[in-house]
């Protein structure tokens, strides 16, 4: 199936759309579908909040700490990873689909959960891995043990080469090859990730509906939706065709160095998605979000195939805003490339989550102060379109912990370390009481150390105090609730010079212009028309100057606004 197959019927949708007469419903269903607009928290658990002291966050801890979540103003929360796992890749490696791992809990202490936040007005979002499973799962278990069991195809299995090397030259994300020999087969197996983490054989009928069902489980137990890790890498080439060079590569990775056109991105990915859609779609308010590990043009292009219309996948996100770049030019090319790429898909943005450095580190050379940086922040998120992702410890401004080798958990640290330092730095416990222990996480040693800088930062420090970043969190996440513009309005950038990022949204007769000043310098425009300064503005408007502190940010409203370079 060609990822452009559907083309001419996609053309017909979007005119549809745009008939005058459609507008108006249009317009209403934006405003009834919960996730367009949504203010999503991301909660690692290992890190949230232990509440058995045994120094590993909780189901019980995050239940207790739900109050927060909905104090900051969002609507839902995705938890990473909470089911059986011998925890190889922190829980990205399932060994049951259908239960909690002890270290997190029990299914009661889920149902409790679920109940809670419900309760609080928040949707519960969990993670699926589908695109692999742990070795110790029992599916591979009797795959592995011979060529003729139940379940032998359930996973990628190929005979080796004649010179007994694997069959083809695809390599693991986590380092060397993406093969793995087992004995008892004569047969190498598909690994994309750990050795320990095997591909599940989308291509047998029997593993989508096994994985259909692990999922209904969850429906069933009222979850909202799920978020959908590595949603691109499902299906492989059924040839096993090996991936052509890039030579655009210059990282210390060895995975960069290929195209990988045959070990993920096919285009028969979206048969499944629609019958993902189709399981989500015979229960209420239920949305998925894809996760698709690449960047640039490429996965703009995966992002508008994969959100087609009302029958895959309601929004995806790539990895574009997660990366070091800082500019103007970079945050309207990945809006841009997305709204005019994937003009009837939906986007999800955020600047941090559990895979990356912390943005008030990875952004830091631009930033006044880490706060400025961090304030400027979440305002930036709270004006792009779309649905917008939190991650735990941002709204306190948290950086990027520095840990010693001899801290690490995460795979890829472990084994190129320094070159390479994990994301362990960026899951590190939250950080919750100044004064207490472990800042309020555990009573015992917690699984990753809490630094003192970081317990400097605690939300009980933060809460009430004016001119904090918590305190601008919520105060931004109240004016973006609060205005239509931002929660499902059109944008329309406007052409100032770097490091100027500068908009305007609009929905149905409300308007902002918003203004971002990308340096640590102070910037100033001339500001004609009846503008006037709205919401938590980080500016100063007087005599037709906008004067932008360094990370200033402005949102203006009036008739007739126009900006320009002084």
């Amino acid at each position: 199936m060609d990822l452009c197959a559907s083309q001419d019927d996609l053309r017909i949708e979007r005119a549809v759309l745009e008939w005058p007469w459609v507008r108006p419903f249009k317009k209403r269903a934006m405003m009834i579908e919960w996730w367009r607009d949504a203010v999503i928290y991301q909660i690692y658990p290992r890190s949230f909040q232990d509440s058995d002291g045994d120094g590993i966050g909780d189901l019980r801890g995050i239940t207790q700490r739900l109050g927060h979540v909905a104090g900051l103003g969002a609507d839902a929360i995705w938890l990473s990873p909470i089911f059986t796992s011998p925890m190889k890749d922190m829980g990205y490696d399932v060994s049951d689909y259908t239960d909690i791992d002890p270290l997190f809990g029990t299914l009661a202490d889920f149902d409790a959960l679920i109940a809670r936040a419900h309760g609080l007005g928040l949707k519960v979002i969990i993670d699926q891995v589908i695109s692999h499973s742990s070795d110790r799962h029992p599916w591979f278990a009797e795959s592995r043990s011979s060529r003729n069991n139940a379940k032998a195809d359930w996973y990628v299995w190929a005979d080796p080469r004649p010179d007994g090397t694997p069959p083809n030259n695809w390599p693991s994300v986590f380092g060397g090859p993406a093969w793995e020999w087992e004995p008892r087969r004569r047969q190498y197996y598909l690994h994309n990730f750990l050795a320990e983490q095997p591909d599940l054989n989308m291509w047998n009928p029997e593993v989508q509906e096994a994985l259909l069902a692990a999922m209904r489980f969850w429906l069933e137990r009222g979850v909202d939706g799920f978020r959908l890790d590595t949603v691109n890498y499902y299906f492989h080439d059924a040839k096993l065709r090996d991936n052509p060079p890039n030579p655009e590569h210059t990282g210390p990775d060895t995975f960069g160095y290929q195209r990988h056109i045959h070990s993920k991105n096919r285009p028969e990915n979206i048969a499944f998605l629609e019958r993902l859609r189709a399981l989500t779609d015979e229960y209420d308010a239920r949305m998925m979000v894809g996760e698709v590990g690449d960047g640039g043009q490429g996965a703009i292009d995966i992002m508008a195939a994969y959100t087609a219309g009302n029958h895959r996948l309601q929004m995806c996100y790539s990895f574009e805003m997660l990366s070091p770049e800082f500019s103007a030019a970079h945050f309207r090319r990945a809006i841009d490339g997305v709204r005019k790429g994937a003009p009837d898909g939906h986007s999800c943005w955020s600047f941090s989550n559990h895979d990356v450095v912390r943005h008030v580190s990875r952004w830091a050379g631009y930033g006044a102060t880490r706060e400025d940086l961090a304030r400027q922040a979440i305002a930036m998120l709270a004006s792009f379109p779309g649905a917008i992702c939190l991650y735990q410890g941002e709204e306190l401004g948290l950086p990027e912990v520095e840990l010693t080798y001899a801290e690490l958990t995460d795979p890829p640290a472990l084994r190129f370390w320094p070159e390479i330092r994990g994301r362990d730095g960026c899951r590190t416990p939250m950080v919750w009481e100044r004064a207490a222990p472990n800042a309020g996480f555990s009573t015992a040693r917690p699984w990753l150390p809490v630094r003192p800088d970081q317990a400097a930062l605690a939300a009980d420090a933060q809460a009430g105090r004016k001119g904090s970043v918590l305190e601008a969190y919520r105060a931004t996440l109240a004016f973006r609730g609060g205005r239509p513009a931002l929660r499902w309005g059109d944008i329309a950038f406007l052409d100032l010079p770097e490091p100027i990022l500068a908009f305007r949204r609009n929905f149905d007769g409300d308007e902002l212009t918003c203004v971002f000043n990308l340096s640590a310098e102070q910037r100033q425009l001339v500001a004609t028309g009846k503008a006037a300064l709205v919401g938590p503005s980080h500016a100063d408007l007087r005599a037709g100057w906008l004067q932008l502190p360094g990370n200033g940010f402005a949102w203006l409203e009036g008739e007739g606004i126009s900006l320009a370079d002084a």
